[in-house]
């Protein structure tokens, strides 16, 4: 990070956010150096309110996608126009007025002292913050941020589907913009490929603003297609870092759990439904021969469990960046 203060910008993906995007430009304070404005073809007009607010405000970057790709997809060209021009620290913010700009100074911090590489906010700090949240929204981030820990590795976040981030601009520029999802996985995919290049991740406490916005995530949607792809991320996270970058007696650990519980699962049922056809009780045999591959099988994912519980990224990374991309520049 340079020795005066860090350039930051502040990306927004605006789409049907007309009534609130306007309050959200003017609670943005003086640090900001830039603000990126990205119109997700927005079928309300968001782009002429947004005009009529830069005509006052030079930091503020118009920027017009001609289809709509998806609040992933309209964060990551935020992201690249602000890395081209020089940007430090990136900074999310939604358009709907959620997020509180007012805490974007101590977002940023773990990142100016060098200490992370990726904050996010964390709504679960204070429990008046939790009483505030709507019922359906609650119980759908608790599983999520269970699913989100599997196929990420980091355990240690407890908001991890939080959307009021701070990415560190070097660490942007190693990962796959074109691969990262471009709808609403957007932030947990983020999160595991930021995993994938060993980024320090942490989270700072912060505030939802929750009053009568419409969300335009789709429940039945996300129950239908958020399972399918954290079991992907999980399958690749697990194939990276437990066979193709590292062999270890965590992968043996998982290679031999898995198998083993499954094949006690299923031997024990298909005898199980047996015994309840046919009235005749399993014999000791059987008993043992299902209910010991399952305890063993339990046994070695714990402690394959344990031992991903402790890699998750302690060091930041962007420290080393600088080296490589300074070899890079050589070469």
């Amino acid at each position: 990070m340079p020795a005066s203060a860090p350039r930051i910008a502040v990306v927004i993906p605006c789409y049907k956010v007309t009534a609130a995007i306007e309050a959200v430009l003017a609670g943005i304070g003086p640090w900001a150096w830039a603000i990126y404005c990205v119109d997700d073809a927005c079928p309300e007009g968001s782009a002429a309110v947004i005009e009529r607010v830069a005509a006052s405000d030079p930091r503020i970057r118009l920027i017009r996608r001609p289809t709509n790709g998806g609040v992933g997809a309209a964060t990551m060209t935020g992201y690249r126009a602000a890395i081209d021009e020089g940007a430090d620290i990136l900074v999310k913010l939604d358009g709907d007025g959620q997020m509180d700009p007012r805490l974007v100074p101590g977002l940023v911090q773990p990142i100016a002292n060098g200490s992370a590489d990726y904050v996010k906010g964390n709504r679960f700090f204070s429990a008046k913050t939790v009483a505030r949240m709507p019922f359906v929204r609650l119980v759908g981030n608790v599983g999520l941020s269970f699913l989100t820990k599997l196929s990420t590795g980091y355990w240690d976040l407890f908001d991890p589907t939080n959307g009021f981030t701070a990415l560190e601009a070097r660490v942007a520029r190693e990962l796959p913009f074109d691969r990262v999802h471009p709808r609403f996985f957007f932030e947990t995919d983020l999160l595991f490929r930021l995993g994938l290049l060993r980024a320090r991740v942490v989270e700072v406490p912060a505030m939802a603003v929750y009053a009568d916005e419409k969300s335009n995530l789709s429940v039945s949607h996300t129950l239908l297609t958020f399972p399918g792809l954290h079991l992907r991320n999980l399958a690749k996270r697990l194939a990276y870092n437990y066979v193709l970058r590292n062999f270890s007696i965590a992968s043996v650990n998982l290679a031999l759990g898995v198998p083993l519980l499954l094949f006690g699962v299923a031997f024990g049922s298909v005898h199980w439904w047996q015994s309840i056809e046919t009235g005749v009780p399993a014999t000791a045999g059987t008993v043992m021969l299902a209910g010991l591959p399952v305890l063993t099988g339990l046994q070695l994912l714990l402690s394959w469990l344990s031992h991903d519980m402790a890699s998750t990224p302690r060091e930041p990374l962007h420290p080393r960046l600088s080296l490589v991309q300074v070899l890079r520049a050589d070469d």
